[in-house]
């Protein structure tokens, strides 16, 4: 095998132009397609992030139904307090979790006395929910800063409801809410500062502690209207999403049905939709970095057994079996194929490093200066290698077979 990939080096440089050519294609794919599986992987990754550590956690447990209609927040769909503890214990078993915040969500009316608007209020433990949304302080623009994210009387207003009402850090607000029995209640709140959108300008979502919108909503007992969920590793948020909810669908309701769903981030968000069309985008371009390596390896293939047609009927005249006519051009496909990928590779590799030290800034919603980290990982690299060095088999196959089933007195007579 040795020999005949050596005649087959030797072969490729009789024609040093074409098989530079054809590599330079081959390098130019593999780099196109690392570059980009590198650079949309740290987007990816970065949008993920902010979603999860912002706002919604990697995972949320809700009552059965609670996400159907999360749109008007029902509060007949909290879970009690013999439910959530059931929820705890499920959490508090499993390895994969690193942390869980309770949540007490509903809409309610903002006001400063003069205007009124609607917003969407969050109940919060601080502690717990700093745990699981790491960068959600991150998003505060204004007012008092450090210690527990809001204190109770304290409210962190979203930036566009601020800006509307003109309030700021300090003012006095009121809250006004209707509970699950339809009773009305109204609360005064210290705007502790102004909060940015995680998603854009159009977040309406504001933050209290969670006893005050128990307080709020005269509830009798501390109700939960969802857990957010933060994972020890983001890459295994599927594998403890069905751990957990293979545990939590043991819990049935009064018609025998799971009385808890878990949701796993992308089931709650539209940027889902923005991270599979990365994912679908990334596997277009292989499929035209396939294409790039097929087309070029096989005409190369194809002009060498053109070329070489007095050459094959030789050496099969003189006794050379087929099987080594074919792995002659299979062995000249193999080394265009594995030239190009580690070149390709090389390149690629420098290139991400560069882009590394560069550090390059970028936006995304609300967020500004996010630096762009571009990484790739070993399997990936192995993967689109392998990729490539099978395709460049696979196109030098067909006009390695012709070569090998050439009639030699035909091939002798060629011109």
């Amino acid at each position: 095998m040795i020999k005949i990939l050596k005649i087959a080096a030797r072969n490729l440089l009789r024609y040093r132009r074409r098989t530079l050519l054809t590599s330079l294609l081959v390098v130019i794919g593999v780099v196109a397609v690392l570059l980009f599986v590198a650079i949309t992987g740290s987007f990816k990754t970065m949008m993920v992030g902010q979603i999860t550590d912002s706002m919604l956690g990697h995972m949320q447990v809700h009552r059965r139904g609670y996400v159907a209609s999360i749109e008007s927040l029902p509060l007949n769909l909290n879970m009690p307090p013999q439910l959530a503890a059931k929820v705890k214990e499920a959490l508090d078993a499993n390895p994969g979790i690193a942390a869980y915040a309770p949540r007490v969500k509903f809409g309610a009316m903002f006001s400063n006395f003069t205007e009124t608007t609607s917003v969407r209020v969050n109940g919060i433990d601080p502690d717990a929910e700093v745990k699981v949304t790491p960068l959600l302080p991150a998003r505060q623009q204004d007012g008092e800063r450090g210690g527990p994210l809001v204190k109770p009387g304290e409210m962190l207003v979203p930036v566009l409801v601020a800006r509307g009402l003109q309030v700021k850090a300090g003012d006095t607000v009121v809250l006004i809410a209707t509970n699950k029995d339809g009773s009305v209640n109204g609360k005064t709140f210290v705007i502790r500062g102004t909060l940015e959108s995680a998603t854009g300008p159009g977040g309406r979502d504001g933050y209290i502690h969670i006893d005050d919108a128990r307080e709020l909503l005269r509830m009798a007992q501390p109700e939960v209207s969802e857990f957010a969920v933060s994972v020890k590793n983001p890459d295994r948020v599927d594998r403890v999403h069905a751990a957990l909810n293979g545990v939590l669908a043991e819990v049935k309701n009064k018609q025998g049905q799971p009385a808890l769903e878990v949701h796993p981030w992308q089931r709650l968000t539209p940027f889902a939709n923005i991270a599979n069309m990365i994912d679908i985008l990334t596997l277009a371009i292989k499929v035209m970095l396939v294409s790039i390596v097929l087309v070029a390896i096989m005409n190369v293939m194809v002009m060498a057994v053109y070329e070489r047609i007095r050459e094959i009927g030789t050496i099969s005249a003189i006794g050379t079996p087929p099987r080594r006519i074919l792995a002659l051009f299979l062995g000249e496909g193999l080394l265009l194929g594995v030239a190009g990928t580690l070149i390709g590779v090389a390149v690629s590799l420098g290139a991400i490093y560069a882009l590394n030290l560069s550090k390059f800034t970028y936006s995304f919603g609300q967020q500004q200066g996010l630096l762009l980290a571009p990484t790739i990982g070993a399997g990936d690299v192995i993967t689109i290698a392998a990729m490539v060095i099978g395709v460049a088999i696979i196109a030098s196959l067909h006009p390695a077979w012709k070569a090998s089933r050439m009639d030699p007195i035909t091939a002798l007579r060629h011109v």
